[in-house]
């Protein structure tokens, strides 16, 4: 029986906590008197959108933020619909139980997770606050017989950044709609996040390369040294040093130009030559002791960073992978800012360190690692492995997959060297002299040249654990050696290779999400435990994309944080975001009041003249609110999307434009007095801002609208273009021109190549008058009460199918268009492949069983066979021309692999049913990549989910997030006739009948019958 059992087996206790996992794993650690189940994460939260506001809020002003700003900033929370089925559980559970243990994550969300469940399931019993810091028997135990309250200060500090980010995201992210682009979002930590990513894309494109040269030597120093060579940099000619990339700034030009000489190519051979066959001398031996102290264990900044460098594993994967090896026992909570670890786990580090290595290679005493962490969370220690003693990486390695086991191991590393020994050794520098011969100086050119090296002789630490460093620097890593001869001064040594080395400077590198998070840590931006969210999200909005590794910036991103930084610089502001912190951390303490502090940020006080929290900075210009509606209308949304890159040789410039159909290149070709003669060039999507040089705008602008042209189809006699596309490279035939003409007598208008500028929604050219009001995406009109924005789009929505009807009925006969393949380039296509290309589809022949033609065809996804709706994948673009019919006959015989005609077997079956569907989990191959199912449900492999090594827990943990989000919503189809399965549904199909057809007729019957159909939408 478990030691809480003893104490009153008579009192039944219900425990709950987030996750299905948490609860079966802490179930088994708890007498029978403990009943544990899980709230299966939040239970509530602000409303997401207009559809989740309770009809009796739904007309008051703030309904749309989900806060009442009138009312001390009351928050509305919902239970989502999906958590109606779990409250109604918890509840019925609480009937058979004389307390409740709230056991969620012992942070601020955490604590607010327990203070939201406190809320909704209003408990007539005792409740308690049972808080743990991993899963292990004497950790639950312990916690369980050691409940606490629940901590207020840390509920307000939690509730006040929910409430915050709230109103920074509906206040600010409409003006993004109104004149960047739908859809956009601002926040907090994203923006300032995007901001930095910006930033460093803009040094990179203001960044000037500058060349200098050195000389590389192969140093000699006999047959009795060892090693007997080495390599040498020359450094200093005279008395001047050799500039190295350090001396130059951005500009390319040099910081400080007297006593460094920059050399040129012609320089560097001249020395290098008449250092041939000269004396050289050993002018200086420094030798010092050498000690590198392990590093601290991990907190999560610093796990998210060496992860994402030694495993190559993503933020948001390292975190979900950490919360299953906490969530089943294997480390501590794995949201920290701590690198202390506790008494036992000192001990038990220091006993493995002794058992594994030895005596001598354990520190004489106990290490401790303290910090001063900016904006640091309340609880835990560092992440360690769990338990009083720790299990090795082969211990677990059978219980876990092997992404686990990586980071387990990773984790277990770092921990047991922390308590190990320092490594020691020596570093050794040496200067090197001779003469050159270069005929510009009698008796020659004194030249020194220098080398480094470094020994360890005994490597303590580094033998369980060396840190990994950016790819981008040229550190090297700890254990590195570069061994130098013992040499003494004087000693006389001969260059075997003198060689003229060339560099060039090189910008700064771009983010990694390692390096991302490192510098929004240092500049105390946001918490670690929220990093892999905010770079989730700002991939996800388009503001960011992936690289390789390295975060680039879209144009997008560049308009956006060019209009935050003209108008709202404050909520962009480093120093700024990072005082937001400090107050939520002031919050979190009681040393400040929550209402006066949100009141302050949102609506303001001027008046105000001390204060030097972030709220009081905001307050002084009159709020969140004020500042907001102050600078909307100011802002010119053709500046905002137009983003100034430099100047031509004749002095016009070149913008990049951001408009509805992609970014694109513009520049004012008309002289200073005469009307505006815009011309533009397509940007190719995958060029990254800072390829975007002049030299490469000139050939873009040169590069003709129209395309390249590469002959004439001798069949048919029309001209043959290769152009740059949307999707990419393509040719095209150009139909004779035939202009019919309009109903009013004028002809055709050409469908322009690029669009004429930004066409925002709401803002911008082509927009909604700039009187009328923003209208949130998430603040759908309710009833039917139609506003002035509702209207302008159904008359646009009207319009535009009119247009594409007449245009379809005036377009005739369609011009043949076909991609490049993947190894043409649209500068060296030619006719003959041209033609081949629009020869496609090729028939490839009839199927003699089924006398269904079979043909060829060039796709989006690759090239494939068709016949009828049967379609199979080639391996190769050429089999398009050279593919027979025997053998796509051959290929129509096997089984298919993919698509609807005969079902792919499972990737992977987990051979464990889902606890909610009870069905079984596997995971097939869709059209848009793998997914799990368990026979009712699909939910796609998200990022770092692996085929072969993803979890039956996360599986089932895709699957409830994909019931929580819903069934997707499809596009309502019009018909000509429903069924009135319902009389509700009948009659508004009815209403909209009679209005569709009383609008063309008459506009005044068609606004009464909107105006009946209000009142009887209220009634819910």
């Amino acid at each position: 029986m478990a030691a809480t059992d003893s104490a009153d087996p008579a009192i039944r206790r219900l425990v709950i906590v987030e996750s299905p996992t948490k609860a079966r794993k802490i179930a088994g650690y708890l007498g029978a008197n403990y009943v544990v189940e899980s709230s299966r994460g939040h239970i509530r939260d602000l409303p997401r959108g207009a559809a989740d506001v309770p009809a009796k809020y739904k007309g008051q002003p703030w309904a749309r933020l989900g806060v009442n700003v009138d009312d001390g900033f009351e928050p509305l929370y919902v239970v989502s619909a999906d958590k109606k089925s779990t409250v109604s559980e918890l509840r019925a559970l609480m009937r058979d139980v004389d307390e409740l243990y709230l056991a969620t994550d012992g942070d601020r969300e955490g604590e607010a997770i327990a203070w939201h469940l406190l809320e909704t399931l209003k408990p007539k019993i005792p409740v308690k606050r049972m808080v743990f810091h991993e899963i292990t028997k004497p950790a639950i135990i312990a916690a369980a017989e050691n409940p606490r309250d629940l901590d207020t200060d840390l509920v307000d500090a939690q509730e006040t950044r929910r409430i915050l980010d709230r109103l920074y995201g509906y206040e600010v992210s409409p003006v993004l709609w109104k004149k960047v682009m739908p859809k956009l979002s601002a926040g907090r930590v994203q923006s300032v996040a995007t901001r930095v990513i910006v930033e460093r894309e803009r040094e990179r494109m203001a960044f000037v390369s500058a060349d200098y040269w050195d000389i590389a030597a192969t140093m000699d120093a006999g047959a009795d040294a060892k090693p007997r060579t080495f390599s040498s940099r020359l450094v200093n000619i005279d008395d001047e040093r050799v500039a190295t990339g350090r001396d130059f700034g951005s500009d390319g030009k040099i910081k400080k130009a007297t006593g460094v000489t920059v050399l040129d190519g012609a320089r560097a051979n001249a020395l290098a030559a008449g250092l041939e066959g000269a004396a050289l001398t050993v002018t200086s031996v420094e030798e010092k002791p050498y000690t590198r102290r392990p590093y601290a264990p991990f907190m999560t900044s610093t796990l998210q960073q060496e992860a994402g460098r030694k495993l190559r594993f993503t933020s948001d994967r390292t975190m979900r992978i950490a919360q299953r090896l906490y969530e089943n026992g294997y480390i501590t909570y794995m949201r920290t800012d701590s690198t202390t670890l506790s008494e036992s786990a000192i001990d038990a580090a220091r006993a493995q360190a002794r058992d594994l290595y030895g005596d001598k290679f354990v520190h004489s005493s106990p290490r401790q690692y303290t910090r001063k962490v900016k904006n640091a969370q309340e609880a835990h220690e560092a992440i360690r492995p769990a338990g009083e003693s720790f299990r090795t990486p082969g211990q677990v390695a059978s219980a876990l997959d092997t992404d686990e086991f990586r980071l387990y191991e990773l984790i277990w590393q770092r921990t047991v060297a922390s308590q190990m020994a320092d490594a020691r050794g020596t570093t050794m520098s040496l200067r090197i002299s001779g003469r050159a011969d270069t005929g510009l100086k009698p008796g020659g050119e004194e030249v020194t040249f220098a080398s480094s090296g470094r020994t360890i002789t005994f490597p303590g630490f580094l033998s369980a654990y060396v840190e990994s460093v950016d790819e981008q620097t040229s550190d090297k890593s700890d254990d590195a050696e570069s061994r130098l001869p013992n040499l003494t001064e004087g000693q006389s040594l001969t260059a075997s290779t003198l060689v003229a080395d060339g560099h060039s400077t090189n910008p700064p590198a771009r983010y990694t999400e390692a390096s991302l998070v490192k510098v929004l840590e240092e500049l105390g931006i946001g918490r670690p435990s929220t990093y892999a969210s905010i770079i989730g999200t700002i991939q996800d909005r388009g503001y960011v994309v992936k690289k390789g590794n390295a975060l680039v910036p879209s144009w997008i991103a560049f308009a956006v944080v060019g209009l935050l930084e003209g108008y709202f610089n404050s909520l962009v502001d480093y120093d700024f975001t990072a005082s937001l912190e400090d107050d939520l951390d002031q919050i979190a303490s009681g040393d400040q009041d929550r209402t006066r502090w949100l009141t302050e940020f949102y609506f303001g006080d001027e008046a105000q003249q001390s204060g030097d929290d972030a709220a009081g900075a905001i307050a002084r210009k009159g709020g969140l609110k004020k500042l907001v509606g102050v600078n909307l209308e100011g802002i010119d949304a053709r500046e905002v999307n137009s983003i100034k890159l430099f100047e031509d040789s004749e002095g016009r410039t070149v913008s990049v434009r951001v408009g509805r159909y992609g970014p694109y290149l513009e520049r004012n070709v008309a002289g200073p007095d005469a009307e505006p003669d815009l011309k533009r060039a397509n940007l190719p999507s995958d060029m990254t801002p800072d390829e975007l040089t002049l030299e490469v705008a000139e050939k873009l602008f040169e590069t003709p609208q129209e395309g390249r042209e590469l002959g004439v189809d001798p069949v048919t006699g029309h001209r043959i273009v290769a152009k740059e596309g949307r999707f990419g490279p393509y040719v095209t035939e150009i139909l004779p021109e035939d202009e019919p003409e309009d109903d009013d007598g004028s002809a055709g208008t050409p469908v322009p190549t690029i669009p004429a500028g930004p066409t925002p929604r709401d803002g911008g050219e082509g927009g909604v008058p700039a009187g009328d009001a923003v209208v949130a995406l998430d603040d759908v009109p309710s009833g039917g009460v139609t506003t002035a924005t509702s209207t302008v789009k159904k008359a646009a929505k009207k319009t535009a199918k009119k247009t594409a009807k007449k245009a379809a009925k005036k377009a005739g006969p369609k011009p043949r268009t076909g991609s490049l393949f993947k190894s043409m380039e649209i500068s060296t296509v030619t006719l003959d492949d041209a033609l081949k290309l629009l020869s496609l589809p090729r028939v490839v022949g009839v199927d003699p069983e089924s006398n269904d033609e079979i043909t060829a065809q060039n796709g989006r996804y690759g090239p494939y066979l068709k016949k009828g709706t049967d379609s199979r994948s080639l391996t190769s673009e050429d089999q398009l021309f050279e593919i027979t019919l025997d053998e796509a006959l051959k290929i129509y015989a096997e089984p298919k692999r993919r698509g609807r005609a005969a079902a792919a077997p499972p990737l992977r079956e987990f051979g464990k049913n889902d606890d909610v569907s009870g069905g079984a989990m596997v995971i097939k191959d869709g059209r848009f990549g793998p997914y799990v199912t368990d026979g009712e449900t699909n939910a796609s492999l998200r990022k770092g989910d692996e085929v072969a090594s993803i979890t039956p827990e996360r599986a089932m943990e895709l699957l409830a997030d994909r019931r929580a989000r819903g069934p997707a919503k499809k596009a309502a189809k019009k018909t000509a006739k429903k069924s009135p399965a319902k009389k509700t549904a009948a009659k508004k199909t009815t209403a909209k009948k009679t209005t569709a057809k009383k609008t063309a007729a008459k506009k005044t019957t068609a606004k009464k019958t909107a105006a009946k159909k209000s009142p009887a939408k209220k009634t819910d």
